[in-house]
């Protein structure tokens, strides 16, 4: 069965990963896409969109959303994604345009579109699924399924010392989505919860260049294995085109998660969403209430999990607790290197 998917990103490295792995998943149709300003500006957002659509030759509607948070002032990471958001990498240019509707507007039609059957993926900020959520305070209960990346439980942050990027960029956009799956469903059995993958979820599935070239090999493309002690900012010499700029952005990742300390590998965060808005079976998860701290001098966009229920409130969530990457990164690969040998 073929499964209608809504995307929500800030795209971002590990955001076109996750387009690209929906875009190759024969269970999926992904029915629209909305662009949010966090790793940059919505602007750039919309063009990453569209030139990644023209690049694997698919026909969705983009829709562009608001330029700040509904609140703060707008914090982007090219630091992390490259002054463009991809990394090193170069998309075709397009004529490709977006919707009249924006994306708090397009949320809310494919949910009508597709009640009761649609899938949401947020891998950003969680600005314009709030803004939709006041354009329609019944959205929670027309979704099938809200996959979430976002927060950190029991574990540090990696924007300050106890925020994850995507919750810390529009903590209240988050809150109020919390509260808004709490309000609807919260009472009733967990199954319509949204699944929250947070970094303590998505840190286990590292991409190394052992796996992307792994990638590429299931693609039937030439290629030439990364290495650390490689030139900063080395090209692509892939012959299939999407590979290329798959590995141009992932290199500028592995860059920049190299420079923290962390190893010569990039964390797939969102293709990690995206897989489990197909296979909730991907991870285990439990039920608990999340709240975002808003107004804390230190602590602002800590995502907090009531695991012992202290504030007595329903539960408003699924959180993510165990992966197996070896699984993802199986699914991940065959996937995405089946769809990139059907581009040539």
């Amino acid at each position: 069965m073929t499964l209608p998917v809504f995307v929500d990103v800030d795209t971002g490295v590990d955001d076109a990963m996750a387009l690209v792995y929906l875009f190759g998943s024969d269970d999926a149709e992904v029915v629209g896409i909305a662009s949010t300003a966090g790793n940059v500006p919505v602007q750039q957002v919309c063009r990453n969109n569209l030139g990644l659509l023209e690049l694997c030759g698919m026909d969705i509607p983009v829709s562009k959303g608001s330029e700040q948070p509904v609140k703060a002032p707008l914090r982007t990471a090219e630091d992390t994604h490259g002054p463009e958001g991809i990394g090193y990498a170069r998309l075709p240019p397009t004529n490709r345009q977006l919707t009249a509707y924006d994306a708090a507007e397009a949320w809310v039609l494919a949910a009508q579109a597709y009640p009761g059957e649609l899938i949401g993926v947020a891998t950003g900020p969680l600005t314009n699924l709030a803004l939709a959520l006041r354009k329609e305070p019944t959205l929670p209960t027309l979704l099938r399924r809200l996959v979430i990346m976002g927060g950190s439980f029991d574990y540090r942050g990696n924007t300050t010392p106890v925020a994850e990027w995507n919750i810390s960029v529009d903590p209240e956009a988050a809150a109020e989505v919390f509260a808004a799956w709490g309000a609807a469903w919260g009472s009733q059995e967990p199954t319509h919860l949204p699944i929250v993958l947070g970094l303590n979820l998505t840190e286990n599935i590292a991409m190394t260049p052992a796996l992307l070239n792994r990638l590429a090999t299931a693609a039937e493309s030439s290629s030439i294995p990364m290495s650390v002690l490689d030139d900063r900012g080395t090209r692509s010499v892939a012959s299939n085109p999407l590979i290329a700029v798959l590995e141009d952005a992932m290199r500028f990742y592995f860059e920049f998660h190299f420079d923290q300390d962390e190893g010569y590998l990039a964390h797939l965060h969102d293709p990690l969403a995206a897989a489990v808005a197909l296979d909730p079976d991907l991870v285990t998860c439990r039920p608990t209430t999340i709240d975002v701290e808003l107004t804390g001098t230190l602590t602002r966009g800590m995502t907090i999990a009531d695991w012992s229920n202290r504030w007595g409130r329903e539960p408003n969530a699924l959180i993510g607790v165990g992966v197996d990457p070896k699984v993802f990164f199986d699914r991940f690969i065959a996937r995405v290197g089946a769809f990139a040998r059907r581009l040539g």
